[in-house]
C-alpha cells in the first residue's frame, strides 16, 4: 500500500511537470510567431533605412542569425526586459513593440495563473489541512490554552488527519447507493478481516454495519468509556490497544486489533459496567445505538451471538448475567383455543428485570411467579 501511494505521488508530480512544460512550450511558440512577425513586417517594406533590421546590419546576414535576433527582440518585449539591441525608431517598429509587449504581458499573466492553479490543485487535501490547522492554532491562541493541551491537540490532528483533509461524508453522499456501499466495504476491508465477529457473518449484515460506522481516533490514556455512564455507542478496534478497567482501576483484560466493546450497554440499556482506556493510539469505528438496534432487528441471530459474548465478558468482571438475558421482558397472551390460558386481545404484561419467571395457570387467573416471593403479578383473563 505504501509503495502504491509512493508511485501515485510520483505520477501526480510527473503530470504536473508535464502540464507546466506544455505551458512553457506554448509561450515559446507565441514568442516564435512574434519573432517571425518582427522580421516579416520590415521585409514586406523592403527593409527601410530606419527599421531595426537595417540598423543592425542584418539584411544580408545568414537566416539563422536573422531569426536569432528577431526572436531575441520579440522575447525582450514580451518579458518586458528591454527593446533588444536598440530601441525602436520607426513608427512600424513602435507598433510592433507594443504588440509584443501586450502579447507578452498576456502570456505571462496566463502562465502565472495556470501555474498557480496547477500547484494548488496538485495537493488540495494538504492545502485544506493546512488552512484547517491554521484555524485551530488561532483558536488555541485565542482561548489561551495551556501548552500541554496545545501539544495534545496538535498530536491528535497530525495522527488523525496525517496532513490531509477530505469531506468524505459529502463525497460518499453524492455517490449512488451501490457504489457507496462498494467504496465503504473497500475502505473497511482491514476492519472486516481483523474482526472475527465479521468472519462468518452474513455479507449483507457486514455491509449494513460498515455503512453505519464512524471513524474515531483516541490518544493514549484517553477514557473511551467510563463505568457508570450511559452509553450510546459500541466500538470496533481497527488498530491499537485498550484496557478494560474495573471500578478500582484494576486491568481485567486487554483488547487489541479486531476486538469490539461497548455492546453490553446497548443490549441491556443499562449503565456502562466497566471502563475502557486507550493504552496506545487507537483507530476505532463506532456504531451508534440507533443503528445498532436497527441492524440487530434485521439479524436476530447476530444479537444472540453478541449476547453470548456479552455474558462471557460480564462473568470476567463479576457482573450478573440477568441484566443481559432478562431485560425488558414482555409476555403476550396466549390465543384462545391454543390449550393454554387466555387474556383479552392486545393485553401485554411487562415484567421488570428479574433473574427468572414462572407462568402458573390457576383457573381463571394467570399468575406470574418471580424470584421475589412477595411480588406476584396477576391478570384476570
Amino acid at each position: 500500500m505504501q509503495l502504491q501511494m509512493y508511485f501515485m505521488q510520483i505520477f501526480n508530480f510527473a503530470s504536473a511537470v508535464i502540464r507546466i512544460f506544455n505551458l512553457i512550450c506554448m509561450m515559446l511558440l507565441i514568442g516564435h510567431w512574434n519573432g517571425c512577425l518582427q522580421f516579416l513586417v520590415p521585409m514586406l517594406q523592403d527593409f527601410p533605412e530606419d527599421c531595426w533590421v537595417t540598423k543592425n546590419e542584418l539584411k544580408d546576414a545568414h537566416w539563422a542569425t536573422q531569426y536569432t535576433w528577431a526572436l531575441f527582440k520579440a522575447m525582450s518585449h514580451m518579458l518586458c526586459i528591454g527593446y533588444g539591441k536598440r530601441p525602436p525608431e520607426s513608427i512600424t517598429d513602435l507598433w510592433l513593440t507594443m504588440v509584443s509587449m501586450i502579447s507578452g504581458a498576456t502570456c505571462f499573466a496566463l502562465f502565472i495563473g495556470h501555474a498557480t492553479n496547477l500547484i494548488q490543485s496538485m495537493d488540495t487535501s494538504r492545502r485544506q489541512y493546512q488552512e484547517k490547522f491554521k484555524q485551530v492554532e488561532e483558536y488555541m491562541q485565542y482561548r489561551k490554552l495551556p501548552v500541554h493541551l496545545r501539544t495534545r491537540i496538535q498530536d491528535y490532528y497530525e495522527y488523525r488527519y496525517q496532513g490531509k483533509v477530505f469531506d468524505e461524508d459529502n463525497i460518499l453522499e453524492e455517490l449512488s447507493i451501490p457504489l457507496r456501499e462498494e467504496v465503504i466495504n473497500y475502505n473497511c476491508r482491514s476492519l472486516v478481516k481483523a474482526v472475527p465477529f465479521f468472519a462468518n457473518a452474513n455479507p449483507e449484515f457486514v455491509t449494513d454495519v460498515v455503512t453505519k460506522l464512524k471513524y474515531e481516533v483516541f490518544q493514549p490514556d484517553d477514557f473511551i468509556i467510563r463505568e457508570g455512564t450511559f452509553g450510546d455507542k459500541m466500538y470496533f478496534i481497527l488498530g491499537g490497544t485498550v484496557d478494560v478497567l474495573t471500578a478500582d482501576g484494576e486491568v481485567v483484560t486487554t483488547l487489541q486489533d479486531g476486538a469490539y466493546f461497548g455492546e453490553i450497554c446497548l443490549l441491556t440499556r443499562e449503565r456502562r459496567m466497566a471502563s475502557i482506556r486507550a493504552e496506545t493510539y487507537c483507530n476505532l469505528f463506532s456504531l451508534h445505538v440507533d443503528h445498532f438496534n436497527e441492524v440487530l432487528r434485521e439479524y436476530p441471530k447476530m444479537r444472540e451471538h453478541m449476547e453470548e459474548v456479552a455474558q462471557e465478558r460480564l462473568s470476567r468482571i463479576g457482573k450478573s448475567h440477568s441484566k443481559l438475558s432478562r431485560s425488558n421482558l414482555s409476555l403476550c397472551a396466549t390465543p384462545s383455543g391454543s390449550g393454554g390460558p387466555s387474556v383479552p386481545p392486545k393485553e401485554v404484561i411487562t415484567v421488570p428485570k428479574y433473574k427468572s419467571i414462572r407462568i402458573i395457570p390457576t383457573g381463571d387467573v394467570l399468575t406470574i411467579d418471580i424470584d421475589d416471593p412477595e411480588d406476584d403479578y396477576s391478570k384476570p383473563s
